[in-house]
């Protein structure tokens, strides 16, 4: 009997146990006190109030600080989405939405983040940042312009595949190396962001992976900017493993990303 009863506690705490990859959604009232001196930095937001990335984010903070350091600017890594308000965002001249998922931002954040990049303040988001829990329209259509359906599953969700570059002189995709056929988990969109004023940099070639009829775009953007808006807003899909952000060619991208995006003129690379 014993027995029997310490079976069905064990089997109730493991069904009570919480997803990592589910964290409860919680919303920020206090902003976090920043630096002294912080000035024309990188802000790195890794909230998640939908599905957390938790193999990349760790290390990708890691390396987007050593980028904003290679540049000459200082960043600073936040989960508290309470920073977005005029005065925490003006010590800032971009942010970096790393795999930020679901409606992580209140009203008056949100309404906060739309005046930083009104006035000119540049965006980067990266992977879930542009997945489907982000329902804001504001949101959607400024940081995104298309709306997420999926990705492979199973054995295919990482796959190998080519990466044909349509923008190679713009500022972002500057010094990418081809033939370029990284592993990542592919994420497909409900039509061409092309068609919604973006200006796509760089796309899949779908021959070269398995995404299956429902996932399939025929032209598959990967990465993508926002031409419309006063502040440079870049999205790019990619970066699911914690090992894209050690390939070089990403690590290009990014850095081109976070100098273009936040009007950068210095710093090494």
């Amino acid at each position: 009997m014993h027995k029997m009863l310490a079976l069905i506690a064990l089997l109730t705490m493991a069904q009570a146990a919480p997803n990592p990859h589910l964290p409860a959604a919680t919303y920020d009232s206090v902003a976090p006190v920043l630096p002294k001196g912080l000035r024309n930095a990188v802000l790195i937001v890794s909230k998640t109030n939908g599905w957390r990335h938790i193999e990349h984010i760790p290390h990708s903070n890691i390396v987007l600080d050593d980028i904003a350091k290679s540049l000459g600017r200082a960043s600073y890594a936040t989960e508290n989405a309470a920073v977005f308000d005029d005065e925490h965002l003006q010590h800032f001249s971009v942010v970096v939405l790393n795999s930020a998922s679901g409606d992580f931002l209140t009203p008056a954040q949100r309404a906060a983040f739309a005046r930083f990049v009104a006035r000119g303040g540049g965006v980067v988001a990266l992977h879930a940042a542009g997945d489907d829990s982000h329902t804001d329209a504001w949101y959607s259509d400024t940081i995104i312009g298309a709306k997420f359906t999926g990705h492979p599953g199973g054995s295919d969700q990482f796959q190998r595949a080519r990466i044909i570059i349509d923008q190679p002189d713009h500022p972002v995709m500057v010094g990418v190396k081809l033939p370029w056929s990284p592993v990542d988990e592919w994420y497909a969109f409900d039509a061409n962001p092309a068609a919604r004023g973006m200006t796509v940099l760089a796309r899949i070639d779908e021959a070269s992976y398995r995404p299956g009829a429902k996932l399939a775009m025929g032209k598959h953007p990967v990465i993508w900017t926002n031409p419309s808006t006063k502040g440079r807003v870049v999205y790019s899909a990619l970066g699911h493993l914690p090992e894209a952000y050690d390939d070089p060619n990403y690590r290009r991208i990014l850095v081109n990303a976070i100098r273009w995006a936040g009007k950068l003129k210095v710093g090494r690379d």
